[in-house]
């Protein structure tokens, strides 16, 4: 049965521990009408920062990406999840305009289902590696660089897949956070470089012109 706009989900206390999991979890929120952050938020809980910041990146590397400003508003709520976590808050505060930001709940849910394959592909190949790059500081650098991939994101969204390679690194970051596997950060920080390579190169052909 399709739940309507006034029911909400019940906010858990356990954390999910892989992409699948947070998947999964989203889609339950799927059977509304339309789902906004402040729903998932309260699903998976206020204290649940690396979920809440691996779920905006998802988006934007999911087919609803193409939503305008869609990439703007996600990169806005990783920069704010990933600096509340690294001051150490407990409890994650977002704006107003950001947690009434909805999206139709079908339309997420046919974004998860082309998310799972390459999300079960990550859950089964993590294991326990790296792991100076998955404690401080090197957990701390990881969330930064989040942090700061999730602020360029709304000056990157007119330039083709920028955008989307930073959801990657971050999704790859909070991947690698969660199952303390510090390969899956390593990998993250191509993605960024490919991403901050791309205004480069779209700069110089610019300039080359005049």
């Amino acid at each position: 049965m399709t739940m309507t706009l006034t029911q909400r989900p019940v906010i858990t206390d356990s954390a999910p521990h892989g992409i699948r999991e947070v998947l999964a979890r989203l889609d339950g929120l799927t059977g509304m009408d339309s789902v906004s952050v402040r729903d998932i938020v309260a699903a998976f809980g206020r204290d649940a920062f690396l979920p809440l910041m691996m779920i905006p990146a998802l988006v934007v590397v999911s087919p609803l990406s193409g939503v305008p400003l869609l990439p703007t508003f996600c990169g806005l709520i990783v920069a704010l999840v990933a600096l509340q976590h690294l001051v150490g808050r407990h409890s994650l505060w977002l704006p107003g305009f950001i947690t009434r930001r909805q999206v139709a709940g079908a339309r997420l849910h046919r974004a998860v289902v082309r998310l799972e394959n390459s999300a079960s592909w990550v859950d089964r190949h993590s294991r326990d590696r790296l792991q100076t790059l998955v404690r401080p500081p090197g957990a701390t650098i990881a969330v930064a660089l989040a942090a700061l991939s999730g602020a360029t994101m709304p000056f990157l969204e007119l330039i083709p897949f920028s955008s989307s390679l930073l959801g990657v690194a971050i999704v790859l970051i909070a991947a690698g956070l969660l199952a303390r596997d510090g390969l899956f950060v390593l990998l993250a920080f191509p993605f960024i470089a490919m991403a901050g390579s791309i205004p480069i190169a779209v700069l110089a052909g610019v300039l080359s012109t005049l």
